[in-house]
């Protein structure tokens, strides 16, 4: 039959189905260089290494690619699958409630986790890249973390009716971000203490269902720190006054 012996134009070895948009390959590439750039690092892990374990040709990285910093580059976007703007999106949604878009936002962050030992090999990616950084980390800064903060912040800023955000608004982003930022860095020390709140689909988007109510939970209380703010102010001259009377 027509394409039984076909062979794959990247790996020049047979293959059981032949994708004429080389997808495996790529996959392959991808998925070895992200494995070794998390292992390794950028400087240390080199194209003829990733090629060869991932079974490609050296030229498979430039067709695919570009580059070694376009691989490198892919390896931080593509696995994780999130796009930044779609976080912007949904926070910028007229009409849509703070409980609602929370809830979008933290559902999309955590749905990687189920992808298991891919994200912890991003985890490590991200880490090494923090401690040992390229111009990637540069990028990352500006397209994935700038963007969205900045977005749940102007969020806050309509939810608590305050027109100029301030320190407190970034405290209170920053600490609901963390929410789901800390399953990605205790995923170890989650798994080794109760397993079963990451063991399956299920048991991660119930997380989501959870973080939003913490979530909540910190903007009521910053609410109700922003209500009490005044009448502290004027309870406050009150001992002094009394104190020059008695004086």
């Amino acid at each position: 039959m027509p394409g039984m012996n076909a062979r794959d134009p990247i790996t020049s070895t047979p293959r059981r189905a032949p994708r004429a948009d080389g997808a495996e390959a790529r996959h392959r590439l991808l998925h070895t260089a992200l494995r070794l750039f998390a292992q390794k690092g950028f400087a240390k892990t080199s194209t003829r290494e990733i090629t060869r374990e991932a079974g490609v040709n050296i030229s498979a990285i430039s067709y695919y690619f570009s580059d070694k910093n376009g691989l490198y580059g892919a390896c931080f976007t593509e696995p994780m699958v999130g796009d930044a703007d779609d976080l912007v999106a949904i926070c910028s949604t007229p009409g849509l409630s703070l409980e609602a878009a929370l809830r979008i936002c933290f559902t999309s962050v955590i749905e990687p986790l189920k992808q298991g030992e891919i994200v912890r090999q991003c985890i490590q990616l991200h880490m090494r890249e923090m401690l040992e950084p390229t111009s990637q980390w540069a990028k990352e800064i500006e397209r994935d973390i700038k963007g969205p903060h900045r977005a749940i912040v102007d969020l806050l800023c309509r939810h608590l009716k305050v027109d100029r955000a301030d320190d407190d608004l970034h405290r209170l982003t920053f600490a609901i971000t963390g929410l789901s930022m800390q399953l990605y860095v205790n995923q170890d020390f989650i798994e080794a203490v109760r397993p079963a709140l990451l063991r399956t689909p299920r048991s991660i988007d119930t997380w989501a269902d959870r973080l939003t109510g913490y979530a909540m939970a910190l903007v009521q209380a910053e609410a109700a720190r922003r209500r009490a703010m005044p009448a502290a102010g004027k309870a406050a001259p009150a001992p002094a006054r009394a104190a020059r009377k008695k004086t």
